[in-house]
């Protein structure tokens, strides 16, 4: 009997146990929370026993009742393929409680005729331990842990295995509180176009697997009070193709959470970016690595990424300290054009210990437009970086190529300067910000090459010993460096070219 055929075996049952377990309530009362215990439908919890038909009966059963019902997982371990979310129902799982993901018998990835616009495991929905589409008013509870240790990480599954914890499409009123997901496979969660996302206290801890949140095509989201943590991205925000259509992802807050990738990136827009993004916050966050780098911003495929602020943001580990890139990559239907990254805001940042969480490695802080499409408006106030350092004035020759269809901070090696490095920009400000090393450098601080307007106000950079010159502007109009100096109070030297 396969699991679809299980499942419409198990509807009459659900019904049936749905007018066993509610009490109609009195004349005139709303209808109150009913709770539906997940043994009470045949689960063990005896983390051997599948028990995923059970749940998913239980699942039904609360769904079907007048008002909002709990499906309850009392302590034990539950052994699940994949279970089917509906509308108005809580998840409730009690300290001791975990929802295991099974190695195989998950639910198919189901075609998605749009799925050369992005990767793989976020083409397709229905191949998760938990699933849900067109859903509303979903709530997952409670001390327990869902633990995704049988799903897979690689773009190629072999059939019947999962890679993704949570997995909802076009939902709204999304709870999730105080649970824990860990080991969450391609994607602890994915969640694509949903309106309406509400999680706080929160742990998600899937560094030895891949992304951890996954947000793409949404809005009105809140995230606060957690710990994330990924190898792959951390928080990103995505704009793909995967529901046939582009959307502007907005009224995205992420604040007072710890987050890190040991591979990728902490804080990420992209790559996947067709749709456009505005009014997007993160606050009082504290970076614990970025792989590739700890805040990243990448418009590949035509976005319009705009009024986007960081404040109060402490960084560690993080290869890659800022990395913000206009591409030219056209991964979405009619090859868009290059698109904008303008008026973003950094407010008091702090990094230190800058080098990636594993391999050690590191990159100078990155702003990069295309030609003809320059990144625009962008403030750094009170941003103080202290990198590794460590390279010869020699490398201050180094021109870095376009790289015009790749995101990786890496790929464009060493730069020319140990601080920033700016190029296809205009309207790029510093105040108030300081750049040094923990050992020398003789590269210069800054590098601008073909940009308008850049400014350092009030900055403070260290300067190497051997350092031939601190900022260096190539092809760029109207550059303003006023109350610079460096550590040792001196003024900066400044080297214009063309």
């Amino acid at each position: 009997m396969t699991r679809w055929t299980r499942l419409r075996f198990s509807a009459a049952a659900a019904a049936a146990a749905c007018v066993l377990a509610a009490v109609p309530p009195a004349a005139g009362a709303a209808p109150a929370a009913r709770t539906y215990d997940v043994r009470d439908y045949g689960a063990t919890g005896d983390g051997t026993t599948l028990d995923d038909d059970a749940i998913d009966r239980a699942i039904d059963a609360a769904a079907a009742a007048p008002g909002r019902g709990t499906v309850l997982f009392p302590p034990g371990t539950y052994k699940s393929r994949t279970l089917h979310l509906k509308s108005d129902i809580t998840l409730h799982l009690a300290k001791g409680a975990t929802l295991l993901a099974a190695p195989g018998g998950m639910d198919e990835a189901e075609p998605n005729p749009w799925d050369a616009y992005q990767d793989f495991g976020h083409s397709h929905f229905r191949n998760a331990l938990l699933t849900g589409e067109n859903i509303h008013h979903l709530a997952i509870t409670g001390s327990g842990t869902l633990d995704g240790d049988g799903l897979g990480t690689s773009n190629t599954l072999e059939p019947g295995v999962g890679d993704k914890i949570l997995s909802l499409k076009r939902c709204a009123d999304l709870d999730i509180k105080d649970v824990t997901f860990t080991r969450g496979g391609h994607f602890a969660l994915l969640l694509n176009g949903c309106d309406g996302v509400r999680m706080t206290r929160t742990k998600v801890l899937t560094s030895t697997d891949r992304d951890a949140v996954n947000l793409i095509n949404s809005r009105h989201v809140d995230i606060g009070h957690s710990r994330i943590e990924g190898r792959d991205d951390g928080v990103v925000l995505k704009s793909d193709y995967a529901l046939g259509r582009t959307y502007t992802s907005q009224d995205i807050r992420v604040h007072d959470s710890d987050v890190l990738s040991t591979e990728n990136n902490a804080l990420q827009f992209g790559s996947e970016t067709c749709g456009d993004f505005r009014d997007i916050r993160f606050d009082r966050l504290r970076i614990g690595g970025g792989g590739k780098a700890a805040i990243g911003i990448v418009s590949m495929d035509g976005a319009d990424i705009s009024d986007v602020r960081y404040s109060d943001i402490t960084m560690t580990k993080g290869a890659t300290p800022v990395f913000i890139k206009i591409g030219d990559r056209k991964r979405c239907p009619g090859a868009p054009a290059a698109g904008r990254i303008h008026d973003i805001r950094f407010r008091h940042v702090t990094g230190t210990g800058l080098t990636h969480p594993v391999t050690g490695v590191d990159y100078t802080s990155t702003i990069t437009g295309a030609p003809g499409a320059d990144v625009t408006d962008i403030t750094f106030d009170r941003v103080r970086l202290t990198v590794p350092g460590g390279h010869p004035a020699s490398d201050a020759e180094l021109v870095p190529g376009e790289y015009l269809t790749d995101y990786v901070p890496k790929t464009y090696g060493v730069r020319p300067s140990y601080g920033w490095w700016i190029r296809h920009a205009k309207d790029i400000t510093f105040t108030n910000s300081a750049v040094t090393t923990d050992t020398n450098d003789d590269r210069p601080a800054f590098v601008a090459d073909d940009g308008v307007g850049i400014t350092l106000d009030r900055v403070t950079a260290q300067r190497g010993t051997a350092s031939p010159y601190d900022v260096g502007f190539s092809g760029v109009s109207g550059p303003v460096v006023r109350h610079s100096t460096t550590t040792d109070g001196e003024a900066l030297r400044i080297r214009t070219t063309g």
